[in-house]
């Protein structure tokens, strides 16, 4: 029978050595009430220690709240999880070797679940081969001190003459995911949610473990009260309830985010968007919006790629387009930053664990992604720098099946500045960072493998665009205005292929004015 406690009692399950797994992408799906009462039982007892924390996305702020909250030496020893987001203290313990770590891509972390819940003894899949979690690569050992000390969580496998990668499952001994509400009988509803994340995933995988589950919600209600089609998680897989006070339980940790009323049945009426100025952003995202063709489903990375919504927005095709993201949202406008995810006015809302599905089995048609580092070979990194782990999360899902994929960023970074005169692209002061690299740190996407499957694969910059091809990056456009020796060339630590013809970019794109696509 479900048990309604108090966030401290809730705390006090949690003992030395479990594997805690939680739920959440930054504020979206995280119990912050929990994490709180965690912090503060260890604060008060030094206890639980020495845990396995267990986690798809970053749960975090970066003010210290979410998973930031169990950063306190000894309280864990081994983190498992794709992505850190805004999780600054505990990467800053990967990144000073004061815990275990494993980065591991999204999708697979979500199969993990699965195959716990349904009693598999692991999961197979192709996803991550010839990257970061390739075990003839790092494994998915995220720091020194795990390559020395830690146990080997994938090994390469061979099925009738291809590779694969195969993860054990592992017992979860407590999870702590988030609800919006609660009946008396402990049936979950995520009806508040902005997004259905793996909040099922997790629960399951900790019941056939004969872990406990405890589930934060905003409120409880009297029995029936509950649309049956709104409960996502039924009450057998539910040991305990938690109601924490409402600074706790926050929709959106953005100052002004996302609210339920965002989405639904009521669609909210909003006053047309000025275009984004005309800067580099803009530059990249109308190059990249070139390439669309009308009923591509697309996903938009965040940073630079988000932009080109706004760009088919303001040249008059948005609604030809359908925008996916990778948390199950499907059309609206997409939210970015500390809110990227959700969406305004979506037009569906898929579970996390489908979307990623559905992604690894080609339904995209066009994936725009940030570019931190790249290459000859084509070869990404955009999980790990300078020793600092940020972690791949769905980069890997997205990218192995889609038909064509954009890797999209300014071509150098720190303090680059750059405007357009007249038609052509002027740089006033060169960025201090070089993103053409002669070694990626880590390959988070690997460009050899992506060609030996025949992917199509661009490279947009606001000076130049490259296409991969067998041999490796060839450059192809270059912005008017530009010189290929000094503003490209002498800017990457190597010489790309180069076309037989160089072509200008299109030059509407950098005037003011819309391009008239």
């Amino acid at each position: 029978m479900v048990q309604f406690i108090t966030p401290y009692e809730a705390a006090r399950l949690v003992g030395d050595e479990m594997t805690l797994a939680v739920s959440g992408q930054a504020g979206f799906g995280t119990p912050d009430g929990l994490f709180k009462a965690l912090h503060d039982r260890y604060a008060e007892e030094g206890r639980p220690r020495s845990l396995t924390l267990v986690k798809i996305a970053g749960t975090s702020d970066g003010g210290g709240r979410g998973g930031d909250r169990l950063a306190a030496d000894g309280l864990l020893q081994t983190i498992i999880t794709s992505h850190f987001g805004a999780e600054k203290k505990l990467a800053d313990k990967v990144a000073d070797n004061d815990c275990l770590a494993y980065t591991v891509p999204a999708g697979t972390l979500l199969a993990l679940y699965r195959a716990m819940a349904s009693g598999r003894k692991g999961v197979w899949t192709d996803i991550g081969l010839h990257t970061l979690a390739d075990p003839r690569l790092d494994g998915s050992k995220a720091n020194d001190k795990t390559i020395a000390e830690g146990k080997d969580i994938v090994r390469r496998v061979s099925i009738d003459g291809d590779d694969y990668l195969y993860y054990p499952t592992f017992p979860i001994d407590v999870c702590f995911i988030r609800g919006s509400l609660a009946d008396e009988d402990g049936n979950i509803s995520l009806e508040r949610e902005a997004m259905i994340g793996e909040q099922f995933e997790v629960a399951a995988a900790t019941h056939q473990s004969k872990g406990l589950v405890v589930v934060q919600v905003e409120d409880v209600v009297p029995r029936g009260r509950l649309d049956s089609r709104l409960v996502k998680i039924p009450h057998f897989l539910v040991d305990y309830i938690v109601v924490p006070r409402p600074k706790y339980h926050v929709q959106s940790f953005a100052a002004r985010g996302y609210r339920p009323e965002l989405s639904g049945e009521k669609k909210i009426v909003l006053r047309s968007l000025p275009p984004h100025p005309l800067d580099n952003r803009k530059i990249c995202a109308r190059r990249a919006a070139l390439e669309l063709k009308d009923d591509d489903v697309m996903n938009l990375g965040i940073g630079i790629p988000e932009i080109i919504g706004s760009v088919a927005a303001e040249e008059g095709f948005g609604t030809r387009l359908t925008l996916a993201a990778d948390s199950g949202i499907i059309g609206g406008i997409p939210l970015s930053g500390l809110d990227m995810g959700a969406a305004i006015n979506a037009e569906a809302e898929l579970k996390l664990a489908d979307m990623i599905d559905i992604c690894h089995g080609g339904a995209l048609d066009i994936c725009a992604l940030g570019l931190a580092e790249i290459d000859a070979k084509g070869n990404v990194n955009v999980s790990k720098f300078n020793g600092r782990v940020t972690g791949p999360g769905g980069f890997m899902d997205l990218t192995q099946a889609t038909k064509k994929l954009i890797f999209m960023g300014t071509f150098t970074a720190g303090h680059l500045r750059e405007h357009c005169e007249n038609g052509k692209l002027i740089i006033d002061h060169e960025g201090r960072y070089k993103k053409f690299k002669k070694t990626v740190e880590q390959i988070t996407f690997s460009g050899t493998y992506a060609a030996a499957r025949h992917q199509d694969v661009l490279v947009i910059t606001e000076r130049a665009v490259f296409r991969l091809t067998p041999n490796g990056l060839m450059l192809t456009e270059v912005a008017p205005g530009i010189d290929i020796e000094r503003d490209i060339l002498a800017q990457m630590e190597f010489r790309p292929l180069m076309a037989a013809d160089i072509k200008t970019m299109d030059p509407r794109i950098f005037y003011p004015e819309a391009m008239g696509m």
